[in-house]
């Protein structure tokens, strides 16, 4: 018989405990604990230290009953939370006994059944780090493991990863543990527990596995979990998670999901292969309309859709449908009334020191009046000042709002009518076109814009906007080459237009190009070849950046350069690298701040933990006077961090920080930062700090903030946000600069009276419009120096933020795309990954019937089973067919 190696066991059953010496203090607590058990603990105890001694047996027929009896005790014991099931506590000291005798054995059945037993054992006995149950586990039969239960098969999943890394690493061979994986994986993926599946195989880097395990009832679980913890995963792993689960999506046939994922990895192959595996118009449909609002310019080749079909898909994709759609809501929520900004300043609700401010410089004010106007009848195609009908003669009063601005504030006047029009090319060109010939330049160049903004995200075949503006580009007046420049960016964002790049580059490449018209140049290139990595470009954006004197780097304008450049790799990450050892060879004046500017666009949106350090690296150096890229880092923490919930939170603390501590340039780049991360979704925390900062002393920054509160209200009326501004405007009543921020952000709380939203991010924030956040990334850029740039002679670069603006409804349509009204409930958004069961997605929700408006974080679900949606995500337009298996209840 083996000596037992513990000392406080009894080997010999219970015949040696009496002559236990009574000095040691251990084995009289022995006694005590051997008193407290019941009778049936006894017996079970002696029973089992009784097949302990029989395991040893030389005869293999009682070893094998004796193993059998054990084996059988061992399963059946239940366990509760918080205790270890009894057989195991029981044969706690005998652990080393079995481990002594089974190194003795002879190779037999007999001995892989006690290995079996041993390696169960080992689950609660074990020394750390000694993966002993995987051991045993391996030398054991073969069979099913999940018969020992849950949580012998998670240890076992936890000592698997440790072992396969110390394989890898010392390059032994895997298949073994590969097999157990398979066991496992099944087990998990039978008892829904995809999450522990899926990162079991991330461990052992085998995620194809997933594809064959994953079945019809819990493919949709497993892919959630795959979708949500990609933004956890560093670089490689992270498409490979989601390249999984587009394979998984296709396999199960839930095309509009798989398609989701196409987008948010940017893969043009895989959208088109969506389309191409499914015959169903409708099911086109719905894929157009997604991509239409991701803002992907796509031309659908005939192997997609044949004539006709593919005609009324690409007129989807183009977005022209999108006007009718946004003024069937207004209708429905009935705000077609125009409003005036006299509407939304509210003049009468703040005390008698208002009034006093007409006296003020009033073109600024009308210019204020302007934006704001464009700003909240955006997409309405009627309004108080710019396309009131004429009573007399044609041009009468329409014109009489355009000639109360002065110069570059006409610019602005006249394309504030395509803000208006927007998204309604025909109209739209229609009544802007008599502003084409006027004898004004200012006039014309803001003309030349409004034709841009009105085709801002809706394409068309013959290209209206192009054939304009394209002949206005190499005129001689500055400002209409600006105008004409500027609108085509606006046109054509995202869609890779060579003609443009042919035009635009001779621009850059022309030593004589004044500085501003090479500035918007460059811009418009980032945001037409937004994401592309167009080497070409960048190669003209770096010359351009090269050849200019030290006096024109000093131009305020000249920092857009590196954000033209940046945007070239917009959420590129790596592809960025080249370019960014490329600019370390700049003017050291602009070295710096491009740098800073290239890191944080090319991980714009992708979460970067490390990134984010290193830019808060950068915020934390004191630096001497004149060193501005502090500025773009700040910025950068926002847009890399915006990427999920969790590292916004954190965002939002350590910009609090960057407060207290930062030198000032820093702290006029916070409020901007805070205003991308919730822009359009109103926290209350940070509203609080927004209008700390509007009342600071520095006027940069309080300027900053009140921008900011403008953003993070954009198109929500946000009650609050309204009444903190209309203080401000009699705060600052006699600071012109200062009023007119106030206006903007006026302007920007009532965007689209509260129907729109700035948010680049749709589809239950898992997407990322690249489009959209270009023209906030352009514009928080302008941002950081107001008083040059917003304040100077260049405010039309707020319309930029046409970009980003989009309806924030939901709007189910019929199966000849006519608005169908259903009701809907719409709540907070649940996040449900790795939940057990079928939890709720949303909460606190109220039933709508559609069209319905969708604040952020929240979401909605058909509330009658009549119809099925096409997409798991109802937002946008969303085609709806009906149910064949509905029967309503008589």
């Amino acid at each position: 018989m083996a000596v037992d190696p513990s000392p406080n066991s009894s080997a010999g059953g219970e015949q040696a405990a009496p002559k236990a010496p009574l000095k040691d203090p251990k084995k009289k607590k022995d006694e005590k604990k051997e008193e407290d058990l019941s009778e049936e603990d006894l017996a079970f105890k002696q029973q089992l230290e009784l097949y302990v001694e029989r395991v040893q047996d030389a005869d293999p027929g009682v070893q094998k009953f004796a193993l059998e009896s054990m084996r059988k005790e061992i399963r059946t014991a239940t366990s509760s939370m918080t205790s270890v099931p009894k057989p195991l506590k029981f044969l706690r000291p005998h652990y080393g006994t079995l481990k002594a005798y089974f190194e003795t054995m002879p190779e037999s059945d007999l001995k892989k059944y006690l290995a079996d037993i041993l390696s169960v054992l080992a689950l609660t006995m074990s020394a750390e780090g000694e993966r002993e149950s995987l051991k045993y586990r391996l030398l054991g039969s073969e069979g099913d493991i999940g018969s020992w239960g849950h949580e012998y098969v998670r240890n076992l999943a936890g000592e698997i990863s440790q072992e396969f890394a110390k394989r890898q690493y010392d390059d032994m061979p895997i298949d073994a543990l590969m097999e157990l994986v398979q066991q496992i994986v099944a087990f998990h993926m039978k008892h829904n527990a995809e999450p522990e599946a899926v990162d079991l195989l991330m461990e052992v880097e085998d995620l194809d596995l997933l594809i064959e395990h994953v079945d019809a009832t819990n493919y949709k679980r497993a892919c959630l979990y795959l979708t949500s913890s990609s933004s956890y995963l560093p670089s490689p792993d992270d498409v490979l998670a989601l390249d999984i689960a587009y394979t998984i999506y296709m396999k199960f046939e839930d095309y509009a999901s798989a398609l989701r994922i196409a987008l948010f990895i940017d893969n043009i192959q895989y959208v088109k292969q969506v389309y191409t595996s499914t015959e169903d118009l409708l099911l086109k449909k719905q894929f157009s309309y997604i991509i239409a609002r991701h803002g992907l310019v796509l031309e659908l080749d005939d192997d997609i859709a044949a004539d006709d079909d593919g005609e009324a898909l690409q007129d989807i994709v183009n977005n022209v449908k999108l006007s009718e759609g946004y003024l069937t809501l207004a209708r429905d929520v009935e705000v077609m009334e125009p409003k005036s900004p006299e509407d939304i300043y509210k003049a009468h609700l703040i005390d008698g020191r208002a009034s006093a401010s007409s006296s003020l410089d009033s073109a600024r004010q009308n210019l204020a009046a302007t934006f704001v106007n464009a700003f909240v009848n955006a997409g309405f195609g009627q309004d108080k000042l710019m396309t009131v009908p004429s009573e007399s003669t044609s041009g009468g009063s329409s014109g009489s709002w355009l000639f109360k601005n002065k110069e570059h504030g006409k610019a602005s006047a006249a394309a504030s009518l395509g803000m208006i029009l927007l998204w309604d090319v025909d109209s739209g060109l229609a009544q802007i076109d008599k502003y084409l010939h006027s004898n004004d330049n200012h006039v014309v160049a803001g003309a030349l814009l409004g034709v841009g903004i009105v085709n801002c995200g809706v394409k068309n075949d013959c290209d209206p906007a192009l054939a304009l503006l394209i002949d206005f580009v190499n005129k001689e007046d500055t400002i209409i080459r600006i105008g004409a420049i500027l609108g085509l960016g606006i046109a054509y964002a995202g869609s890779h237009k060579d003609e443009l790049r042919a035009r635009l580059s001779l621009i850059l490449g022309d030593p004589k190009t004044p500085l501003e018209v090479l500035v918007f140049s460059a811009i418009t290139l980032g945001l037409v070849y937004v994401g592309s990595c167009n080497e070409e470009i960048a190669q003209s954006i770096i010359f351009a950046l090269m050849d200019r004197s030290e006096t024109e780097l000093n131009e305020p304008l000249t920092r857009l350069l590196p954000v033209a450049l940046g945007l070239l790799y917009l959420g590129k990450q790596d592809s960025v690298e080249a370019t960014a050892e490329v600019s370390k060879t700049f003017n050291e004046k602009i070295r710096k701040y491009c740098d800073v500017t290239l890191l944080s666009l090319a991980y714009a949106g992708t979460g970067n933990v490390l990134k984010v350090q290193k830019l808060l690296g950068i915020c934390a150096q004191h630096l001497d006077k004149g060193e501005t890229h502090q500025g773009p880092a700040v910025l950068g923490i926002a847009l890399i961090a915006m990427a999920e919930e969790l590292g916004l939170d954190m965002a939002i603390r350590s910009l609090e920080h960057l407060l207290q501590y930062g030198e000032q340039n820093i702290r006029r780049a916070v409020p901007l930062a805070l205003g991308i991360l919730c822009i359009s979704n109103p926290k209350v925390n940070v509203m609080d700090t927004l209008s700390r900062l509007s009342h600071d002393t520095d006027g940069d920054v309080s300027m900053a903030a009140i921008i900011s509160l403008g953003l993070i209200g954009a198109g929500t009326n946000n009650a609050r946000i309204a009444g903190m501004l209309r203080n401000l405007s009699s705060y600052y009543y006699k600071e012109a600069g200062h009023l007119f921020c106030v206006r903007i952000a006026q302007g920007l709380v009532h965007m689209g009276k509260g129907l729109l939203t700035l948010s680049p991010y749709h589809s239950d924030r898992f997407l990322l419009s690249p489009m959209a956040l270009a023209g906030l990334v352009t514009v928080l850029h302008v941002c950081l120096d107001m008083k040059s740039i917003i304040l100077g002679k260049y405010h039309y670069m707020l319309y930029i933020l046409v970009l980003a603006m989009q309806p924030r409804m939901l709007m189910t349509v019929d199966e000849n795309l006519k608005p169908l009204s259903v009701p809907v409930r719409v709540g907070q958004a649940v996040d449900v990954v790795g939940q057990a069961g079928r939890p709720k997605t949303i909460t606190g929700f109220q039933t709508h019937s559609t069209p319905v408006l969708l604040a952020a974080g929240e979401r909605a679900e058909l509330a009658t089973e009549k119809y099925i949606p096409l997409t798991p995500v109802l937002e946008g337009f969303v085609i709806l067919r009906e149910n064949p298996d509905y029967r309503e209840d008589h």
